[in-house]
């Protein structure tokens, strides 16, 4: 991993499990994976035991270390693509990598299998550029430069705190999107990173992300449950209201977020018409949500994550609590998670 100097101890792949056989999940990643520590958690739903070939470095955990962990009674749920979070909470390196168990490795544009690995973390060691958008994209990569023009008093960047990774084949549309369009697949390999700018806002998709624990790794929450929640991607917003609010604390903090590379193959899975008669909750939210987001302001006492994450649900009870008793729950969540998190560290 020679590449961004960062050894194989310093980094987890996390995988919520939400299928009980593996197998051909685990088998397909291999040369990916082997070299690194995973953490894998089932979905407390889920029936049946994990199958897991051999071969790998793994910790498997189940609804009773939750349970033991977080306690029975919280307004934290682990549920379906929740359960993951607890694999960020019982995490003790600084890289994250987490990935969806419905993914395979996909290939670039020369058919080389794609290391998600050594992207993402090349990702967070390299700076980004939040303040001033450079056109010709990420000017650290081999071949790149900052563009005439642009101020050379912020080409040193901020720290990257969070590197969202895209998708192959099976796009993470929404459900109206994918239902209007059935034989919609995304067959375009983009070889690019960009910076999210400071302010701006983005749906962050759970299904292939990494990032900095030590950094953001509180700000990635498990908080907003819709109430007609399933077991698809286009029935859940956990991971999109997680986004923004790790955005705003980014942003808040002066890290920043890249999206791009690397790109994961996502096998088809679920039906878009059916989801969307759960998911159109989530779909009509985003409309309030979004401009909140775009319009809060933390404190400048709050200085860590942990310290965001309070102010901000403060802020989300007081506005949004208001119209929406799911967004009153979201903040209790926020809190607790908060909790959870510095008594785990604490041992």
């Amino acid at each position: 991993m020679s590449q961004a100097n960062i050894m194989d101890n310093e980094v987890d792949i996390v995988i919520g499990a939400l299928h009980s056989d593996l197998t051909i999940f685990m088998n397909e990643w291999r040369p990916v994976f082997s070299r690194f520590h995973l953490i894998i958690v089932k979905d407390p739903d889920l029936t049946g035991e994990i199958q897991i070939p051999e071969g790998f470095n793994v910790d498997v955990y189940t609804r009773s270390d939750i349970d033991r962990v977080v306690g029975s009674s919280t307004s934290i749920l682990f549920s379906g693509y929740s359960c993951r979070y607890f694999g960020y909470l019982m995490s003790q390196k600084k890289y994250v990598i987490s990935i969806d168990d419905d993914c395979i490795p996909a290939k670039d544009n020369e058919g080389s299998l794609v290391d998600i690995v050594v992207q993402h973390i090349t990702n967070l060691t390299t700076p980004a550029t939040p303040f001033f958008f450079n056109t010709l994209y990420d000017p650290y990569r081999k071949g790149a430069d900052f563009v005439r023009g642009y101020p050379f008093s912020l080409r040193e960047g901020v720290t990257c705190a969070l590197s969202c990774g895209l998708w192959l084949n099976l796009a993470d549309y929404d459900a109206p999107t994918q239902a209007l369009k059935p034989e919609l697949r995304n067959s375009r390999y983009v070889d690019a990173v960009l910076t999210v700018p400071v302010r701006a806002m983005l749906p962050l998709s759970g299904i292939n992300i990494a990032f900095d624990r030590e950094l953001v790794g509180p700000a990635l929450i498990p908080a907003l449950k819709l109430a007609g929640e399933g077991k698809f991607r286009w029935e859940t917003m956990e991971d999109i209201w997680s986004g923004m609010c790790v955005k705003v604390i980014s942003d808040h903090m002066g890290l920043g977020v890249k999206s791009g590379l690397p790109y994961v193959w996502r096998n088809e899975r679920g039906n878009a018409i059916e989801s969307l008669k759960k998911e159109w909750e989530g779909v009509k939210l985003m409309e309030e949500v979004v401009p909140f987001f775009q319009a809060v302001r933390l404190p400048q006492s709050a200085v860590t994550a942990e310290d965001c994450v309070v102010e901000l649900a403060k802020i989300v009870k007081e506005q949004l609590g208001q119209s929406y008793p799911m967004f009153v729950r979201a903040a209790e969540a926020m809190v607790e998670w908060i909790k959870v998190w510095k008594a785990v560290r604490s041992g």
